[in-house]
């Protein structure tokens, strides 16, 4: 019985192409060694002795740089090939991690911080377009869910990995590990990958038989764009308000809210790949999934209403975990299948700066509404937030329907 579902399970990662594996590898590589974020605001604040508020003004750079990077990353992988972004973009990163060690006043780091995220963050534009050139179109959402499966095991190993880093070399090692592995990322791609510039067509996907517009006219994809931010700027307060919710109304230590945290990253990795797969074979509307999945992300946020048994907790997190394998994969796919030939980069640069944004937003807010109202109301409201999302989704099923006939 165990060997069967282990089977079945190894069988949803069938089917790629050597690129791709190479692409998931280098994200995982890429992602692990991104230790320095989980660690930013404590080494700012206690070996920097910043204030708090010089820590938010500074990671405020950073956000502003991230979307700054996912627009630059699009239009110039368009103008001049996803490849050359992705080699230029995780190599020059790499430098500047090892210069921003040396980088200690406010100024300096709110500059740095900008500067090396507009640069790091043209990566995931042209990653994404990587993927709609190296992919079988037939597997394309079952690579984007590879490369998101990477990246949260990289996510999973990063902090572990930083925290023995500060331990045996202090938070510069930090810095050193953080560069060194971007370079090692894009010099296996370089070295493993060829550049190739034919992105193929998915003649099932009738999105992609749109003729060539301005993107800006492009109503459709303006509406996934407003899903997409609703759907993470809510899934995002996982991450920022729900650890102190843990602390402050359960009582909850550090490790336990880890190990509640851990059960998202364990379920994305057993599950997503099944679920996608599945979904794929039966050629599920991708639209509807990205619907099914903000429904459980607000069913998530208002099963926390019910605050007087600990249990919900769990559950609230196995929602969540379900809203984000749903929504995040489809609405990717929906949005590089949606952009015509040519403007992939642009698409999907756009596409990433709605997550960038989402990243700056979902903090602050939840943490205005929490300090304002309390977090039975910030509940209620991230609750309805994936209710909006969810009738956007229908909408904009039936714009799409229209949009074919």
């Amino acid at each position: 019985m165990l060997k069967t579902a282990l089977g079945r399970y190894i069988n949803n990662f069938k089917g790629f192409t050597r690129e791709v594996w190479i692409l998931a590898l280098i994200t995982f590589v890429n992602r692990a060694g991104t230790m320095v974020l989980p660690f930013l605001s404590k080494y700012l604040k206690e070996n920097l002795h910043f204030t708090y508020g010089e820590v938010g003004w500074i990671m405020v750079a950073f956000g502003l740089g991230s979307m700054l990077g996912s627009w630059l990353g699009g239009k110039l992988t368009d103008k001049i090939g996803f490849y050359k972004i992705m080699i230029f973009s995780l190599f020059t990163s790499g430098i500047l991690f090892f210069i921003l060690q040396y980088i200690t006043s406010f100024w300096g780091l709110c500059f740095g911080m900008f500067i090396i995220m507009a640069i790091s963050d043209m990566f995931r534009p042209a990653m994404f377009v990587s993927l709609s050139v190296y992919a079988k179109p037939e597997n394309r959402v079952r690579a984007l869910s590879l490369v998101r499966l990477a990246v949260n095991l990289g996510f999973t190993a990063g902090p572990t990995l930083g925290g023995l880093i500060i331990l045996g070399m202090g938070y510069r090692g930090l810095f050193w590990v953080d560069g060194s592995s971007c370079i090692i990322a894009i010099l296996i791609f370089a070295f493993y990958i060829k550049e190739k510039k034919k992105i193929p067509i998915a003649i099932e996907d009738a999105a992609t038989k749109i003729a060539p517009r301005s993107i800006y006219k492009d109503k459709p994809f303006w509406l996934l764009l407003f899903i997409s931010f609703i759907t993470a700027m809510v899934f995002f307060q996982i991450f920022t308000t729900l650890p102190l919710y843990h602390h402050e109304k359960f009582g909850l230590s550090e490790f336990q809210t880890g190990m509640l945290l851990s059960v998202n990253g364990l379920l994305v990795f057993l599950l997503e790949m099944p679920i996608v797969s599945r979904l794929e074979r039966k050629k599920a509307n991708k639209i509807k999934n990205i619907g099914y999945g903000s429904l459980c992300i607000a069913a998530g946020y208002y099963i926390l209403l019910f605050d007087s048994w600990v249990g919900i907790l769990v559950i609230s997190i196995v929602l969540l975990t379900l809203g984000e394998i749903f929504s995040f994969p489809f609405a990717n796919a929906v949005a590089i299948n949606r952009a015509p030939k040519g403007q992939e980069g642009q698409y999907m640069g756009l596409y990433t700066m709605s997550f960038s944004l989402a990243h700056i937003a979902s903090s602050k807010t939840g943490l205005e509404i929490i300090a304002h109202f309390g977090y039975f109301v910030n509940w209620f409201i991230m609750g309805s937030l994936g209710i909006l999302a969810l009738l956007c989704g229908i909408w904009l099923n039936k714009m799409i329907q229209h949009e074919q006939k």
